[in-house]
C-alpha cells in the first residue's frame, strides 16, 4: 500500500488507508510507537498495561481462595530507622504544623521568581 506524506503545521502526517487500519486493528485515535531502523519508519501499536481497581484486585482475592496466598515472610524485628517510637506515632499529639509550605498563600515569596520580583520593585526608582 502507498500513502503520501503531508504537511500538517510544523510537522509531517502519514494518512493510513482503511484497509491497513482494518488489518491491524487499529482505528482513528489510536496511540503507536514510530520505530525508526536504518532509513525505515516502522509504526507498532502500544501494549496497554490493563488498570485495575482495588475492589477488582480485593475480589479476585477473594475468587482464588486462601490457598492461593503467598507465604508470609518473617524478617525479624525491626531495626535502625525502620523503629519510629515517638508521641506522634502512637497517637497521642496532632501532626505538627508548618510542615509543607506547599499550597499556602505567599509559597512562592522564597522562590528565585518570587525573589527577583521583589528585587526588581525595591531598585526602581
Amino acid at each position: 500500500m502507498k500513502a503520501k506524506i503531508a504537511k500538517w503545521g510544523n510537522s509531517a502526517a502519514v494518512r493510513l488507508p482503511k484497509a491497513a487500519l482494518e488489518a491491524t486493528g487499529l482505528q482513528a485515535g489510536a496511540e503507536v510507537d514510530v520505530v525508526v531502523e536504518g532509513r525505515e519508519l516502522r509504526l507498532k501499536q502500544v501494549a496497554r498495561t490493563p488498570h485495575y481497581t482495588l475492589e477488582e484486585l480485593l475480589a479476585e482475592m477473594d475468587r482464588l481462595g486462601p490457598e492461593s496466598r503467598p507465604e508470609v515472610v518473617d524478617w525479624g524485628p525491626d531495626v535502625g530507622a525502620e523503629i519510629i517510637d515517638d508521641d506522634y506515632s502512637r497517637g497521642l499529639i496532632p501532626a505538627p504544623s508548618g510542615g509543607s509550605r506547599m499550597g499556602r498563600p505567599g509559597a512562592d515569596a522564597g522562590t528565585r521568581a518570587g525573589r527577583r520580583t521583589a528585587r526588581r520593585r525595591t531598585h526602581r526608582s
